[in-house]
């Protein structure tokens, strides 16, 4: 299904970028800043290289073939730009979040942003937004859950999976990546973590891959044990887990993020899981890959699905979950 968004105006997409560079990065003249695209996303890498370039002299423009999958890792000359750079922008077709060129990255002192998936209607709406609102949803989930040592989902379609924190951190996506190591997906809103293990059940209802958004009445059910997906009812995913599972073994099946959307200027879901995984008063959970959010799992997969209306209990106490008025 392709997404219901449109292009305003001819400028957007350079409107978006300048709000990529200036308010979510403030790249400052002298800075390096990177920008790594693809060929399928060089309108957009192009937009935000010359914002970049608005903003110091010292930009420069990565490009390569896409990706195979979403968390391949990328060309070890993309690796390097991003880890020499003190700021960069990716937006790609595969994601690049989860890889550990990015996490590596990060970890010597870049900060950045990755937009995986990203088009230039979701570019264009997703950067059309409060990021300081935003950011301030983001503290008051995190306030929520941050003690927490259990956090359970439940859903009008099925959903009732439990997650346990154990000793890993809760993480806020706010769009606002000012200082050195700091990292979010753009368009951004949301709290998440890479659980210690999870069991139950969880529908998805809203966005996944390879199905964009799923038609009225279509879920994809997984069931959990041990923080392992034992099985899912879709044929789709299940072999695009399967393949995975080739390469890494089970890690293809770790439960790898609970997410609370934070965003709540997206007010529909439009089939991209970049977008609509940060909706206010959604929950996405994702499969695979969690090296790069605190977890201790490196696979070629991260899967994320969007559940609607979901009720969250952090030890037993139900979440007021930011929703659009």
């Amino acid at each position: 299904m392709t997404e219901r968004l449109e292009i305003d105006a001819p400028n957007a997409v350079a409107t978006a970028a300048e709000t990529a560079v200036e308010q979510c990065l403030a790249v400052r003249e002298g800075e390096t800043c990177v920008v790594v695209t693809d060929d399928r996303r060089r309108p957009i890498g192009d937009a935000l290289y010359e914002a970049a370039l608005a903003a110091t002299d010292d930009a420069v423009l990565v490009r390569y073939p896409p990706g195979p999958q979403h968390g391949a890792e990328p060309p070890e000359p993309v690796a390097d730009a991003l880890a020499a750079a003190d700021a960069f922008l990716a937006p790609t077709t595969k994601s690049l979040s989860h890889t550990r060129a990015r996490s590596e990255a990060t970890d010597v002192g870049a900060r950045g942003a990755t937009l995986p998936g990203i088009t230039e209607a979701v570019f264009t709406t997703g950067l059309d937004a409060d990021y300081d609102a935003i950011a301030a949803e983001c503290a008051d989930v995190l306030a929520a859950v941050d003690e927490a040592d259990e956090v359970r989902v439940t859903s009008p379609r099925g959903t009732d999976v439990t997650f346990e924190v154990g000793d890993r951190a809760w993480r806020e996506d706010t769009g606002i990546v000012h200082e050195p190591g700091d990292f979010s997906n753009l368009p951004a809103g949301e709290v998440f973590i890479s659980p210690a293990s999870a069991d139950g059940t969880y529908v998805v209802d809203g966005t996944i891959r390879p199905h964009s958004l799923l038609e009225a009445g279509h879920t994809v059910t997984f069931e959990v044990a041990d923080g392992s997906v034992t099985s899912v009812d879709d044929d789709a995913i299940r072999g695009e887990l399967e393949a995975a599972a080739e390469e890494v073994g089970r890690d293809a099946y770790n439960l790898a993020e609970v997410g609370i959307g934070t965003n709540v200027g997206v007010t529909d879901l439009v089939g991209s899981v970049l977008l609509d995984e940060k909706a206010g008063g959604t929950v996405h959970v994702a499969v695979g890959d969690d090296a790069g959010i605190g977890g201790d799992v490196d696979a070629p997969i991260h899967m994320d699905g969007v559940i609607r209306e979901p009720t969250v209990y952090a030890d037993g106490t139900e979440l007021d979950l930011p929703r659009v008025a």
